[in-house]
């Protein structure tokens, strides 16, 4: 390991919405009784030999996935402090970015005169949709008018989001992008959303499809947090997944493409394998876009198997240097009506070779805590968090 930090390199694994029980304030979001982990675990009996090795069964009782005596990893808990329970103000928390005001969302849609303004700022002959809906639903539903009318289907979702929606041989993709990039300019102060979304698409009526053109817009985050403090330092964040987009690409000195759960993990691998120092930032999304918000509890179960069984892979990549941990953005309950995020705690697994084991890390009263450690690892000072990184740096 280089002199003077505890660990080289520090990796990152969010199980994108996997949170492990409710809030004590989750009544005031409508979430009460909510457990992503707890009802998935309920709903039949999961093979999760590798997660129960590291402490998941640890953190509190979860049906099937028992406690041990000598987990190979640190466990705990992570509150969410911050207003909200969507992707980027969990993801900018872990970084340090404590929100006190939660990114706008849009139950009923957006008010008329953001679509009006939009409209006229544009150019487009007027938009379809302006609704909650899933992407791939709503392409089923105004596809075919899209391409008739050349209008852009506007639609939102429990984040804060603004998405478009457009057939690449109706609107190619530099015009959706540039009409993303004027929604964005669009959309600030009080509408400000948390990111605007190009979705496009291909195909037929009756069968459309989702290309991999996606492309997001998010807000910029403060410059004070975790990723540009470590790269302004030297330090490497390499990104894999969304997580670029959610931080706007600020402080990402590398970023791995990763459209799914699958390719997240190989890239993961990829970057432990790569000779760097600092941060590897993973987001597995698949668990919260596939299965959280479109209520699949069987799939989010057979998702967490899947994680399980290359685990090994992970950990075998894995150098004497290096500290890995997992954890959540937010709740995604399966189970739970609606298809809304839950507020819910997130799951906090620290593992590393010459890491403490079977440490009882408890609540943390924050996802920064995360960031706190990750940053007092490399020497450097993030102000919000309580870092725990004494309780799992090695026993020199």
């Amino acid at each position: 390991m280089a002199e003077g930090f505890s660990f080289n390199r520090i990796t990152l694994i969010v199980l994108d919405g996997a949170g492990i029980g409710a809030m004590p304030d989750a009544p005031e979001w409508g979430d009460a009784g909510s457990d992503t982990f707890g009802h998935i675990c309920e709903s039949r009996q999961l093979q999760l030999p590798n997660l129960r090795s590291l402490g998941l069964g640890n953190i509190r009782p979860l049906s099937g996935v028992a406690r041990i005596e000598k987990p190979r990893g640190s466990y705990g808990k992570c509150a969410l402090r911050s207003n909200g329970k969507d992707t980027t103000t969990g993801h900018w928390e872990m970084a340090g970015i404590i929100l006190e005001r939660a990114f706008p969302t849009y139950p009923n849609g957006f008010p008329q005169f953001v679509i009006d303004e939009f409209i006229a700022k544009t150019g487009v002959p007027g938009i379809l949709g302006n609704i909650p809906a899933s992407g791939t639903e709503i392409i089923k539903e105004l596809g075919a008018e899209h391409v008739k009318t050349k209008k852009p289907i506007v639609y939102t979702s429990a984040d804060s989001v603004f998405q478009i929606a457009a057939h690449e041989e109706v609107i190619p993709l530099e015009r959706l992008y540039e009409i993303c990039e004027i929604a964005r300019d669009i959309l600030r102060g009080e509408h400000e959303v948390g990111r605007v979304i190009a979705r496009p698409f291909l195909g037929q009526p009756g069968s459309f499809y989702r290309t991999e053109n996606r492309h997001d817009y998010a807000v910029p985050p403060p410059r004070e947090n975790l990723l540009p403090l470590l790269s302004d330092n030297g330090l490497d964040v390499v990104s894999i997944g969304k997580i670029a987009s959610i931080y706007d690409s600020e402080g990402v000195t590398q970023d791995l493409t990763a459209r799914n759960n699958e390719q997240s993990i190989d890239q993961t691998i990829r970057a432990l394998k790569d000779e760097t120092r600092g941060l590897i930032f993973s987001n597995l999304v698949d668990f919260d876009m596939l299965y959280g918000h479109r209520r699949d509890t069987e799939g989010y179960a057979r998702a967490l198997e899947h994680f399980d069984s290359r685990w090994p892979e992970i950990e075998d990549v894995m150098r004497d240097g290096d500290l890995l941990m997992i954890t959540a953005d937010h709740g995604n309950d399966p189970t739970y009506p609606g298809t809304d995020h839950t507020r819910e705690y997130a799951p906090l697994i620290v593992y590393g070779k010459k890491a403490q084991a079977g440490v009882n890390l408890g609540t943390r009263s924050s996802l920064a805590d995360i960031g706190r450690t990750i940053a007092d690892n490399f020497g450097l000072d993030l102000r919000a968090g309580d870092g725990f990184l004494n309780r799992v740096r090695p026993n020199l």
